[in-house]
């Protein structure tokens, strides 16, 4: 499967709020009909989140996943990723609720604590269309995005039993090294899968060089046979990194949870419009996307139908 690529899709992500993209799917309606419209277009995983209908506030209640899981499961046959992540200001009981119930294929984890801010966004709104938005972004200078070692052993190990495996996410050279502490203490077992991230303020900057670096030092941690690795870049930097990253062998992730635009200066209209985009680039490479089945096969996963929703 050389030539296939994973294409992981961010529908919605915690970060973006409703103000800043009349895109961005927030009800458990939108969130379906994107992530199904993104599987179309050639997406294998869908990384998922959970926002208050009403308002379109970060939510881990299961009830609201509850509404949108069993919907994509029946319409698709993409491999379901909820986060562990939920939002910055989410205790981490409250950001495994749903992967404890529904005990999804995969799951997102971060590998250590940063910084996650985004306060400068606020400068360029006049008007909110939620009272919530403006606090929740303006007080991002002050967010501490905590996964702390004991953080992560506690969501290894609570979902071990669930045979859930994990969107290993590095915002940093350190987080690929706290990794393999988790390796070498056999809470992780390959295949693995890395995504590296790059261009969030409190992460490791979007210059090329450190997306070189940050493949070395991973093939030198783990092997290269031991992992499948993938890249998200926040805003501008999202398709020229994938486009790199691609060039490199790896696998790449879209969505408006990491970028709202399609190009300079101009928002996407959608998730699917992401996918269709990176896949016409792949192709003019000569690698095609793969499919579900395929990404399941690559990754060691358990398959659709051991999941509960």
């Amino acid at each position: 499967m050389a030539d296939k690529v994973i294409i992981t899709c961010a529908v919605t992500g915690g970060a973006h709020t409703p103000t800043m993209s009349d895109a961005l799917p927030v009800t458990p309606a939108e969130i379906a009909e994107q992530g199904i419209a993104a599987v179309n277009a050639g997406a294998a995983i869908l990384h998922l989140h959970a926002r208050i209908p009403e308002n379109g506030m970060p939510t881990g209640d299961p009830d609201v996943y509850a509404q949108f899981l069993p919907v994509l499961k029946q319409r698709t046959d993409a491999v379901i990723n909820l986060t562990t992540g939920g939002s910055a200001t989410m205790p981490v009981a409250e950001r495994l609720l749903a992967a404890t119930k529904f005990h999804p294929e995969m799951c997102s984890l971060n590998m250590g604590s940063i910084n996650f801010a985004f306060f400068d966004v606020a400068k360029r709104i006049k008007s909110w269309k939620h009272e919530w938005e403006k606090d929740y972004v303006v007080n991002s200078d002050d967010y501490i995005f905590r996964n702390t070692f004991r953080d992560i052993a506690y969501i290894l190990e609570t979902m071990k039993d669930a045979g859930t495996r994990f969107e290993h996410e590095c915002y940093d050279v350190g987080h690929l090294y706290n990794l393999a502490h988790f390796v070498d203490r056999g809470l992780v077992e390959p295949p693995f899968f890395i995504q590296m991230i790059f261009g969030i303020l409190g992460g490791i900057g979007p210059d090329l060089e450190n997306l070189m670096f940050m493949k070395a030092t991973a093939d030198r941690l783990f092997g290269r046979e031991s992992f499948q690795w993938s890249v998200l870049a926040a805003g501008r930097h999202q398709m020229p990194f994938l486009t790199q990253a691609a060039l490199m062998g790896g696998h790449v992730r879209v969505g408006l949870e990491d970028s709202l635009f399609i190009e300079r200066g101009k928002f996407a209209t959608s998730n699917a419009q992401q996918v269709e985009k990176i896949v016409r680039i792949l192709r003019e490479m000569g690698r095609e996307p793969a499919s579900p089945a395929e990404a399941r096969q690559m990754l060691g996963l358990k398959g659709g139908d051991r999941v509960e929703f």
